[in-house]
């Protein structure tokens, strides 16, 4: 991997070469192109779940607004990413998708069994997007290196352009042994070192301390800029129901059988009726199941897709869950009580998360493998009042990014707050 970068502008539609510039560790804060809009891009590699895309719309819909003001565009890799409704002066390129297997293999989720040709595909679509937006900042959210190492020759061509690189984490990876053990072998910090001006951990570390094995001058790139609001999508507006309900959400739906089909059996509270997000991407024959689960009994509604969940969330009177990143920060942005019943392989991310907040009492978990029937119908029934995350957490994440992201690019921001 070569050292040197080219600055290349733009100016009245031709671009112009400079000569080498310094070492990635050095860049001149000069970005680009000389206009005065910014230009920020924002990718996912989307394998699993619909939380890292919906994640970057989040981040999107924050720096688009003043005072940064970018335009913004999306990398996304799953077909989904379709369906969410984007502000003016953000718009996406959708990559054919990967589909990640529970023993962590992938495989391509439509084309062929080809996987090599699509790592090809996505990696090529990627680098000519961003050769031809030419934007001053990209955030690659928490692969350094892409899905299968697609960023590989993406990274040399930013650095060559002048782009500043920020690699944007959630709160928990995984087991610091994992996350160790995972990011040498994937060599990230030595991705990291060479390309990587930044690190934005969206996360408090009151709640996770995220273990990176990384050199010093790595280390000094990382910043905990809080949680995400997730208000910030917009008016949460809760579902028009005359009757309370308790929502069961799942994230994309992938592996969430087991929580919903136990709380299709439940025993809803007096007074209230279930609703089953069941998600895109949960298998056909599983959805098959919760509908005729639905169809037997007059207080359960078996919804597929939302694309903002935000309002089904707002409107329960308490939601039981698995425990993503987003669905967890909507849960506790928006104050509700809840049940996490996490994920536990191929990462233990979400049991780590789920446990420390309710070690904080800011929700109740319980292990998938201890989950009944009879226990989930006993905890909808009633339990112990839970804390207020917002005043106990920083939830100033998105004023953080956009301020940080500011001074990457030169961009004066000063409407942003610092949340630090």
């Amino acid at each position: 991997m070569s050292n040197a970068r080219y600055v290349t502008a733009r100016s009245g539609g031709a671009r112009s070469v400079a000569t080498p510039g310094p070492a990635a560790t050095t860049r001149a804060a000069s970005a680009p192109h000389a206009i005065s809009v910014r230009r920020v891009a924002l990718y996912s590699h989307d394998t699993m779940g619909l939380g890292h895309v919906r994640r970057n719309i989040l981040l999107a819909g924050a720096l688009v607004q003043p005072p940064l003001a970018a335009e913004v565009l999306l990398l996304s890799g799953i077909r989904e990413a379709g369906a969410f409704t984007l502000p003016p002066g953000i718009d996406s390129v959708t990559l054919p998708a990967y589909r990640k297997a529970l023993d962590g293999t992938y495989h391509p989720r439509a084309l062929g069994t080809d996987l090599q040709r699509l790592v090809r595909l996505r990696g090529n679509t990627i680098a000519t997007a961003l050769r031809e937006f030419v934007p001053d900042l990209l955030v690659v959210d928490n692969v350094p290196r892409g899905a299968l190492d697609e960023l590989d020759h993406v990274l040399p061509l930013l650095e060559r352009m002048g782009t500043r690189v920020v690699l944007g984490l959630r709160d928990v990876i995984d087991t610091a042994r994992a996350v160790r053990s995972q990011w040498a072998r994937a060599r990230n910090p030595e991705a990291i070192r060479q390309y990587f001006d930044a690190i934005w951990i969206y996360g408090d570390r009151r709640v996770h301390e995220t273990a990176l094995d990384l050199d010093e001058t790595s280390r000094n790139k990382t910043a905990y800029v809080g949680y995400l609001d997730q208000r910030r999508r917009g008016p949460a507006i809760g579902a028009r129901c005359e009757t309370p309900y308790v929502l069961c959400a799942v994230g994309g739906g992938q592996d969430g059988m087991a929580l919903t089909e136990a709380f299709a059996q439940a025993r809803m509270p007096r007074g209230h009726h279930g609703v089953i997000l069941s998600g895109a991407m949960m298998p056909a024959e599983a959805r098959a199941r919760l509908h005729r689960y639905a169809a037997q009994r007059d207080d359960l509604r078996v919804l597929e897709f939302a694309s903002e969940p935000l309002g089904l969330i707002a409107g329960a009177a308490s939601v039981v869950a698995m425990g993503g990143y987003n669905t967890t920060t909507e849960i506790l942005s928006l104050g509700k009580r809840a049940l996490i019943v996490p994920r536990v392989v191929p990462r233990q991310e979400q049991w780590i998360r789920a446990r420390r907040l309710a070690g904080l009492g800011l929700v109740d978990c319980v292990h998938p493998d201890q989950l009944t029937v009879d226990r989930l119908s006993r905890w909808m029934a009633g339990g112990r009042e839970l804390g207020d995350a917002r005043s106990m957490l920083n939830f100033g994440g998105l004023d953080r990014v956009c301020q940080l992201a500011g001074n990457l690019i030169g961009a004066t921001t000063p409407g942003c707050r610092d949340a630090a």
